[in-house]
């Protein structure tokens, strides 16, 4: 019997019961990636792969207990932050993650689903900033929701990607991932950002059709490199690699979007050869 623990992420998250994004999507590309995943779940969805239909936000209290029993029984590399549900839960994982300073934490800021179904009022948006983004390692918002976290009253037009993370930075957060998936280019450009600006900036080439839990992957994938030790640059690459894979290899099982294949280097591939045409704009190795 092997004696060997593999890293352990503790996810707070919703179910999804498709499989395509929430605690499915994240538990399985944390295995995919050799972790061990801890599932606190925050809220239960009723959805398809077209879109949202309602949720339900788990009691505070549930939130607690579920997170306080493991935490006290196991050893954490990492927190994975994804659906919150409400507000309360807000301030309670807030306060649970408060006591685990030295764990990273990667907060994936689900604001809206792929069909633009509204998951997060705007005093759930106030509360992560004040709660939340201040304990933050590395947030990743797609361009949408990184204008919505950052645009202010005193804005008149939509402020730039730059601006966005650098008030996303002066909230606390030590990283801001931003992905293109829904700017208007050629290629699909993410990039990070960290208090001196841009860290890396990757380009990826954009995949045909939508995909359902993308942003679920791409965060757990950076917990899960970052668990087996990459510091962040190196970690937010090799995440954006595995992630690009699943999406190449993704499927498209019901009516709506596709769903990202995390298991993809366990089936055969046509051209298993194939490698992710991407390129680095910047690289500095301060992490």
């Amino acid at each position: 019997m092997s004696t060997a623990i593999p890293p352990i992420v503790l996810v707070f998250s919703a179910s999804d019961p498709t499989g395509g994004a929430g605690m499915q999507a994240d538990i399985m590309t944390l295995s995919s990636m050799g972790c061990h995943a801890l599932s606190v779940i925050t809220a239960i969805t009723a959805q398809d792969t077209a879109g949202v239909e309602d949720i339900l936000a788990m009691e505070p209290e549930w939130v607690i207990d579920q997170a306080r029993l493991v935490l006290e029984d196991m050893q954490v590399a990492a927190f994975k932050i994804g659906l919150l549900g409400s507000v309360e839960n807000i301030a309670a994982i807030a306060e649970i993650v408060s006591d685990y300073p030295q764990i990273p934490l990667i907060l994936d800021p689900v604001l809206a689903s792929g069909r633009g179904d509204d998951m997060a009022t705007e005093d759930m948006i106030s509360a992560l900033r004040e709660l939340l983004l201040p304990q933050t390692t590395i947030l990743t918002p797609n361009s949408i929701e990184a204008r919505r976290l950052a645009t202010t009253d005193e804005d008149e037009n939509p402020p730039s990607l730059e601006v966005c993370a650098e008030r996303l930075i002066d909230c606390g957060s030590e990283f801001v991932l931003i992905t293109g998936t829904h700017e208007n280019t050629g290629q699909v450009i993410n990039t990070l950002y960290g208090e001196d600006g841009v860290v890396r900036a990757d380009r990826w080439e954009r995949l045909p059709g939508s995909y359902h839990g993308s942003g679920c992957t791409l965060a757990s994938a950076i917990a899960a490199t970052m668990a087996n030790g990459l510091d962040i640059p190196e970690a937010v690459r090799e995440a954006q690699e595995y992630t690009w894979q699943s999406l190449q290899a993704g499927f498209r099982p019901g009516m709506g979007q596709f769903i990202p294949d995390r298991f993809f280097w366990a089936r055969e591939l046509q051209d298993p050869a194939q490698s992710p045409p991407h390129e680095s704009d910047q690289e500095d190795s301060r992490a």
